[in-house]
Order: C-alpha cells, then structure tokens, then sequence
C-alpha cells in the first residue's frame, strides 16, 4: 500500500514496480503534461491505443468531483489498474480535488489487507465488490463511510445489485469508455433514490445513429462526436437504458439473438437457485446454424443444464436457449479485471 497526498507533492520512495507507475504518472502530470497515451480494455475488440489531452481528463475530473461532492484532503481508494483510464483517472480525480490517494495493486478484494483506513471514494468492478462482500463481511462498515462508491467495467448482475442493498453508502454504476475518459452517465444502484435508467452528467450530449446506437460529444471527448456500439433507449433526452452492445447479436439459424437478454434471464435464474458463478454466453461457428448460443460458466460443479434450460422457456424463447455448455475454471482475465472471453474461447478450442 502506498498513500500519495499534496502534502508528500504525490510523490513518495518506493521500491514497488506498480506503486512506482502511479508515482510516474502523477509526477507527467503535476509536471504539466499535456497529452497521455492509454490503450482500450481490450474486452471487446483488440486494444487500441486513445491519444487524451489534458483539457478533456481535467473536465471528466471535475465533472465527477462535482457530481459526489469531493473535496480536497477526502481520500480515494486507487484499486483499478493505473495503466488504464478507469485507474488513471481515480490518480487525475485525486490530483485535481487535492485528494489523499490510497495506491493499492489490482486485485480480487483490494480492502483484504486494509486496516483502520478511512476511504471517502472507491471505483470497483463489479467482481471485486463482489468478492468484498463475501470474503470481508466485516468491511461493509468501510463501505458505509464512503461519500460514493461506483461500479464500472461490465454491468452488475442481479444478485450483486441484491446484496448492494446493505450498503448505506450511495452505489452508482457507471457508464463510459476510454473514448469519453471514464464514466459520462450514472445509475444509482441502492437506498431510496434507486434508478432503473443512466442519467447523464452535465455538459455531455447525447444521440443516436440509425442503429440506435448511442453516440457522444462533449468537453470529455474534445467536442468530437463517439459512436458507440450500444444499443439503447432513450427514457427522457437526459436519461437512458442500455439494451445490448450490436456486436452482441448473433444470427443463429436466421433469428437474431441479443446475448444481454439471454445472460439477464440466465441472472434470474442462478439468483434463485443459489448458484454463485460467473458466467457469459457467445456465439461460435457452427455447421448447421452458422452461429450456435453456447453458455461459458466460471465453475467446477456441474449444474443441472436440461432444468436450466427449461426454466429458460418461461421467460425465453427457445431459439435463445443456450445449446450447449462450456466450463472453465477459473476464468481469464483482461489486465483491468474484465473476463478475457477471447481467450477464454481459445482455451476451450471454440
């Protein structure tokens, strides 16, 4: 653990090589650096790399210090990997609240080894927060003291959306991308002012394009407009539901499936069955149907597919019942926690 303040110029001796990563990028900043190299996750596409200017991590900065009401001496929790925005950004939050920055490596329960350490922002995804919860009970009551936690990198299922209810303090999930510099869009997740919808922060546009693809422009996108691949439905202008990424269709034996809306019912299920793995669905080749729905779960218990499967039908048609089943265990991981499913379908010889 390496704890980084104004105090110290954010900057202090370490002989750890990821502890010294994040010391490099605040000394680029604080140094006044004008652009910064970072590369996309990699989760749903090959990454590439996203050449930010400093205006734009500044705007996004603000716009979230704004939105939870940080202020400089709180303390950020920097658990996410800092090679990439979602950490990057939670360092640029920091330096620019005048924040105390808590730099602890990526891990699956980054509060595990913390003790006695008041945190008033987290960013998680939703595997950590999840493993919180289950491993370290006992550090629900660092949750509670934070002024905001927010949730990024995949969407929450419906059992963590479930447990998050004993959280008192305010949970958001997050929308947004390295494209728009982290999160332009929240939904709270918990206490009586739960959304069903992403509300919009301020300053960003939004539209769609034929496709109804979200696309958006603002002072975090240099003014540029970004296409999106996800597929939503506006609500209200300010508001909107994500429905599906459009390259999370598959075509299999000419009816086209949405793996969104396989993988939430597929949710329901395991929430009421006790079943406590991760799990995703694809489409791979397939001689007869061109595509054929497989289910890839995270286990080393086999389930009971055939009741499964017949659940699904209740809710499912049955062109979006899962043909077959993968398992692989445990599942690979992107350098920013996200399910490698590439490499994972490679492993599998898929």
């Amino acid at each position: 653990m390496l704890i980084l303040s104004e105090s110290n110029n954010y900057n202090q001796p370490t002989t750890d090589a990821y502890e010294q990563k994040a010391i490099d990028f605040c000394q680029s900043w604080l140094a006044g650096r004008t652009e910064f190299l970072l590369h996309t996750s990699g989760s749903t596409g090959r990454p590439k790399p996203i050449l930010l200017n400093r205006s734009q991590m500044v705007a996004s900065a603000e716009m979230t210090i704004k939105t939870f009401q940080l202020a400089s001496g709180d303390t950020f929790l920097v658990n996410l990997n800092v090679e990439f925005i979602a950490g990057v950004m939670m360092l640029v939050r920091g330096m620019v609240a005048g924040a105390n920055l808590i730099i602890v490596e990526p891990s699956a329960n980054p509060l595990k080894k913390l003790d006695d350490i008041s945190i008033d922002f987290g960013a998680f995804v939703p595997y950590q927060l999840q493993k919180i919860l289950e491993e370290s009970p006992e550090k629900i009551e660092v949750l509670n003291k934070m002024k905001a936690i927010i949730i990024g990198g995949a969407a929450v299922n419906v059992a963590l959306e479930k447990d998050i209810q004993a959280i008192q303090s305010p949970v958001y999930s997050t929308y947004g991308m390295t494209e728009t510099v982290s999160h332009i869009a929240i939904r709270r997740l918990n206490g009586n002012q739960k959304e069903n919808f992403f509300q919009k922060l301020p300053n960003i546009e939004l539209g769609i394009n034929t496709n109804n693809c979200l696309n958006i422009k603002g002072l975090v996108t240099n003014n540029e407009l970004i296409q999106t691949n996800d597929i939503v439905e506006f609500i209200k202008h300010n508001q909107f539901k994500i429905l599906g990424r459009i390259d999370n269709v598959i075509n299999s034996g000419g009816v086209k499936i949405q793996l969104e809306k396989v993988e939430r019912n597929i949710e329901i299920y395991f929430e009421e069955h006790k079943i406590n793995a991760r799990f995703w669905t694809a489409g791979i080749q397939d001689e007869n149907l061109g595509q054929k729905l497989i289910l890839v779960l995270e286990s080393s218990l086999a389930i009971d597919f055939p009741k499964l499967k017949n659940s699904l039908l209740n809710s499912l048609s049955k062109y979006e019942i899962p043909r077959e089943i993968f398992y692989s265990n445990p599942f690979l991981e992107t350098p920013t926690g996200k399910i490698d499913k590439k490499s994972i379908l490679k492993s599998l010889n898929l």
